[in-house]
């Protein structure tokens, strides 16, 4: 396989649909405060926030596979007004990912759509020489990693309606 192949084949482009109880000026609220991930987010192990103006943090983070995921998250736009939180990845993994916090329709603002989209592309040597044969295993991860914090984040609404 030539190198061109075996890169594209460490590149992913993930998205997910959360679809959540409560109005999106909380969840966003949540969602803006990565160093508290790991008190609510099981797989989101560690986050160690680093530098100054806007956000710039260390994350570790493992779902079901045996392998932890190290990379720094560097905040590139904070927009409460759109509900837009984007960050640049480096490390294990290089891109970006960013949230979309919106009012669902038809909830009358009580309920909120938050996606999530990454574009990353796997620079660890061991995952990108496992690249091809695991590929699956590591989509099937993101998805887990991704359905938990979905739950997690549910719950923590749930449990305190009014605070965050």
């Amino acid at each position: 396989m030539d190198r061109s192949t075996l890169d594209r084949w460490n590149r992913y482009r993930f998205r997910s649909v959360w679809d959540l109880d409560a109005p999106p000026a909380r969840v966003y609220a949540v969602l803006e405060q990565p160093g508290d991930y790991p008190r609510w987010w099981p797989q989101v192990r560690a986050v160690e926030q680093i530098g100054g103006a806007g956000y710039s943090g260390a994350l570790r983070i493992r779902s079901l596979l045996p392998y932890e995921i190290r990379m720094t998250a560097t905040e590139l736009l904070r927009d409460p007004g759109r509900g837009l939180l984007e960050a640049a990845l480096h490390g294990d993994v290089e891109g970006w990912a960013r949230w979309t916090v919106r009012a669902r329709r038809g909830a009358d603002g009580r309920g909120t759509r938050a996606l999530y989209e990454q574009e990353v592309e796997v620079r660890s040597p061991l995952l990108r020489r496992l690249a091809v044969p695991v590929r699956p295993a590591f989509r099937l991860n993101h998805a887990l990693l991704m359905r938990a914090g979905r739950h997690a984040l549910a719950a923590r609404l749930a449990a305190s309606p009014e605070a965050v």
